[in-house]
Parts: C-alpha cells; structure tokens; sequence
C-alpha cells in the first residue's frame, strides 16, 4: 500500500510544522516527505533537518512563479501539501494542481479575520478592536482566494476582558498543537 506522502509548507518558527512532523513519524499511511520554506534563515529549517525531514528553500520569486516548485512535488509523488505558518500566497497553478489537496490553519473563526494581511499577532489586533466575545483557529482547504476554502474544522474559545495579543496567541497556539495533526489525519485518510 502507497504511503501518503505530504509536503509541509512553512516560513518561521515551525512549530506547527514540528508537531505535524512527529505526529507523523511512525504513521501507517502518512509520511512527511519534504518541508518547502521562503526563507533560509528561518527557524523551522533547521529543526525539520535536525527531525529527519528533507527542506527545500524556494525565494519569493521561485515560488511565486510555482513551477520549479511543482516539479519538485511532482519528483517526489507528493499527495497533499499542508500550510503551516506558511506567509505566501499559493499560486494558482499550485492550486489546481492539487485541488482539495492543499490544507492551512488560520488564527480566527474564518470568515472573520481572513484575508491578506491577516495573520499572526494582525489577526489577533483584528478580533480584540472589533470587540469580540470568542476568537478561534479554522482548518480549511485552500482555495483560489484568501482563507475562503471549505472549513474542515473549527476550535473556539471564550475571550476575557483581560485578554490580549501575548495571552490570545498563547491559547491559538495551544489550540492549533492540540487539533491541527489529528484533523489532517482523518482529512487525508478520508480521501
């Protein structure tokens, strides 16, 4: 039996990158086979190596173009490409080359809070001004526009008059390393 074989996009951090990785390590039928980022120097890079994974760093350029970085899934009979913390927009021959195939998590209850520009601490700016009573992450396909795709799940929480960017961002992150592995397993063993 063919092994699901995914390619985690990143730009930062990682640490949702990280998670997916080991979540996945000894999985049955879903493999992390490469780690695609933007920047060299990023802190992800370093780490998805240390774990084993193959990176490949792609300047903006590259990327936006989507070609050279198609043929490198294609070379490696990736199935999925799962977005995670990944700050460029996914050109559109990437999209319809994996149509359905491509996963993102997003710091807000979409469709509120989505959009270019909209991530990270800009996000959480975003939902505290407009004066909101429960703030979340969404898990969703991507599509051929901004953090509009079909909505595989949604977790929430209520926000507290003393909430601000530090402690919203520390519940998104605990949120996002709690659901984000297990709903793209069960989203990629359905297909």
């Amino acid at each position: 039996m063919k092994m699901t074989a995914i390619a985690i996009f990143a730009s930062g951090r990682g640490t949702n990158a990280l998670n997916l990785i080991k979540h996945f390590e000894m999985h049955e039928k879903i493999c992390v086979s490469v780690l695609i980022c933007n920047k060299s120097d990023a802190e992800v890079v370093q780490n998805a190596r240390n774990l084993g994974v193959e990176v490949l760093i792609f300047d903006n350029q590259s990327f936006e173009s989507g070609l050279t970085v198609l043929q490198e899934l294609d070379y490696r009979a990736i199935d999925w490409i799962i977005l995670a913390g990944f700050l460029r927009k996914i050109p559109l021959n990437m999209i319809r080359n994996y149509p359905n195939k491509i996963i993102n998590i997003h710091p807000s209850l979409l469709p509120k809070f989505g959009g270019k520009g909209m991530y990270g601490k800009h996000v959480h700016e975003a939902v505290l001004t407009s004066n909101e009573t429960e703030t979340g992450i969404s898990i969703h396909l991507v599509d051929e526009e901004f953090d509009s795709g079909e909505i595989l799940a949604q977790y929430k929480f209520q926000l507290e008059k003393t909430d601000n960017i530090s402690s919203i961002t520390e519940k998104i992150q605990a949120l996002e390393q709690k659901y984000f592995p297990s709903i793209v397993e069960q989203t990629l063993i359905k297909q």
